[in-house]
């Protein structure tokens, strides 16, 4: 229970809902203890035949009075510590989900989906009813327990201590299952997150298995999955099977002895009928405490099991951090200098970029090309600080973009990536991102820049058409059109774009290469692109290949072939020349 520390701060925000709730348990808990001795004086008179039809309807209004007080005051209870739990598990999650937002993106290269899914919902589910459910056992197992007990006592105290011979067993068998179980949920939730993800993923890819004609092989795949969670779960279920028949067999021995020893003495009179009838009444009252330390040790280990997981993520601290004392932040001129720079995703592996050294002037336009794997996307991906350079400065307007807070250095920038991502809801959605589009007049200039317009026009609903998941009924131009539709929104002066005309046709490449001209000099604009088309215009054009600036200058000069410098510009240019006569015949 070392990560208790998480739920402490909710209880001690809800302590007077906890109070409120606890209390009325505790008085609920008396009032079912009352009830055995009302049925005692029942039989008690009725044996004596000492009870009229008035005294049997006041005896049974009076249980009647206390059931009704007792269905209000478990509506409290629950309502208090229910809702406590519910309560803790909305802030767990959303804190999870904060936490998760912050983490840097090398994270999520090692994190599968469907383990953080897991974690929002299984695990957290699990402290809900620990925190829940937990609190309401523990307090019926130390109140309604000991109570039960003590009214056993005050019947015969022999009796009593022979009814409890068995619960010394019980506790050392908690003890003995609890440590069991607590590795065997580990293993049931680890296995539940690994299903969780291979499904997500089969069903966001269910496009291409229906293509491939894989549905078997991957429903195999999933059944194969699907078994070893079942097994880790049969598991749990043999500790668990075995668990909760041991408490009820001791608790039937309890009733054994009760039975044999509290009979004899009601032969003989030392306890009366009426005594006996509630001391049996006062064990089962004592069978949901026994059985509530079972059920809560089986809480307990599944919730303790969840908090740890949950820990581990939150005391993940990302890669990617603002500095204390972030630089001020006005909107940026977007003088960008990359001095030395080197970058590798993980320690042992190749660099990804050697070396760069880029002077890029504010309002200038930057074209980069490059062979696939040569660095390019890594490089845009160092603005934005998804990653962060392992040797070498980013300065921005002569600032380290480690001293820029987060939010600030990415608010100056717009950044259109290789694929763009979509949400499932509508199109204006998408665009606006979370900006209100209250200035109408802007957010329809970004939508005409995009060329985006006529066909949003041909929809019926407009702006209002639900894409889907991942923008499901868009073609890959569409979606990567409203990509920049979304950045040419947020009007940052820094503009990036990663092979923004990859999916559209040759005519819509041309109007949105004329918007990025249109741009030209009013911001700094960043582009990657395999078609040369795209940065010819550009004010100069780097080439990479792996890893390193091998050519830079502007169109004019990098068609021209030269023995001193790689002649990638010019061959590609002379191909895709072509290839553009090619497709005029």
């Amino acid at each position: 229970m070392k990560s208790i520390y998480l739920i402490t701060p909710y209880f001690k925000e809800n302590r007077f809902f906890i109070l409120l709730g606890l209390v009325t348990l505790i008085i609920v808990d008396f009032l079912q203890l009352f009830i055995p001795r009302i049925i005692k004086w029942v039989i008690d008179d009725l044996t004596a035949f000492s009870m009229d039809h008035h005294q049997l309807l006041f005896y049974g209004l009076y249980i009647a009075a206390i059931a009704v007080l007792i269905a209000i005051l478990r509506y409290i209870w629950r309502y208090c510590l229910i809702g406590t739990s519910r309560r803790i598990e909305e802030g767990l999650r959303n804190r999870l989900f904060s936490h998760i937002q912050h983490l840097s993106a090398s994270y999520f290269i090692q994190m599968k989906t469907g383990d953080l899914m897991a974690h929002a919902t299984n695990d957290i589910n699990h402290i809900r009813m620990a925190s829940g459910m937990g609190l309401v056992a523990i307090t019926d197992a130390l109140v309604l327990g000991s109570a039960a007990i003590g009214f056993m006592m005050y019947i015969n105290i022999k009796l009593t201590m022979l009814a409890l011979i068995p619960m010394p067993c019980i506790i050392v068998g908690s003890q003995f299952f609890g440590r069991r179980m607590h590795k065997r949920y580990q293993d049931v939730q680890g296995a539940f997150a690994d299903m969780t993800e291979m499904i997500r993923e089969r069903f966001a890819g269910i496009r291409i298995i229906k293509a491939y004609n894989q549905e078997k092989n991957e429903r195999d795949r999933v059944d194969l999955i699907s078994r070893t969670y079942i097994k880790n779960n049969i598991r749990l279920v043999k500790i668990t099977a075995s668990f909760f028949p041991m408490m009820l067999l001791f608790s039937n021995i309890s009733l054994v002895i009760i039975i044999l020893m509290g009979g004899r003495l009601t032969i003989t009179s030392t306890i009366t009928a009426g005594d006996f009838v509630a001391f049996i009444n006062y064990l089962g009252l004592l069978t949901w405490p026994m059985m509530a330390m079972g059920w809560l040790t089986n809480l307990i280990q599944r919730g303790a099991a969840s908090l740890d997981r949950i820990n581990r993520i939150l005391e993940t601290k990302p890669d990617i951090k603002t500095s204390l004392k972030p630089a001020s932040v006005s909107p940026f001129r977007g003088e960008i200098f990359f001095k030395n720079v080197h970058f590798s995703y993980t320690a042992p592996s190749r660099p990804v970029l050697l070396d760069i050294n880029l002077h890029i002037k504010a309002g200038m336009t930057l074209g980069i090309i490059g062979p696939p794997g040569s660095g390019k996307t890594t490089l845009l991906n160092l603005l934005p600080r998804l990653y962060d350079v392992n040797h070498g400065q980013i300065l921005i307007d002569g600032i380290d973009i480690r001293k820029f807070c987060l939010e600030d250095l990415r608010s100056q920038l717009s950044f259109v990536p290789q694929e763009p991502f979509l949400f499932a809801g509508t199109i204006q959605d998408n665009i606006a991102f979370g900006r209100k589009t209250n200035d109408h007049k802007d957010f329809i200039k970004a939508v005409k820049s995009a060329v985006l317009l006529p066909t949003i026009d041909s929809f019926p609903d407009k702006f209002e058409t639900i894409v889907g998941e991942k923008g499901v009924i868009l073609s890959g131009g569409q979606k990567q059109r409203i990509g920049i539709a979304r950045a040419l929104f947020s009007d940052a002066p820094v503009l990036i774009l990663d092979d923004p005309v990859s999916q559209v046709d040759a005519e819509t490449s041309r109007q949105l290469i004329e918007t990025f001209k249109a741009w030209s000099g009013l911001k700094t604009i960043i582009i990657v692109s395999h078609r040369l088309s795209a940065v010819r215009f550009a004010d100069q054009i780097i080439v990479m290949k792996e890893g390193r600036i091998v050519s830079s200058g502007c169109h004019e000069t990098l068609i021209q072939p030269s023995p001193n410098d790689d002649d990638y510009y010019a061959q590609t240019f002379r191909l895709q020349e072509i290839e553009e006569k090619y497709h005029a015949l």
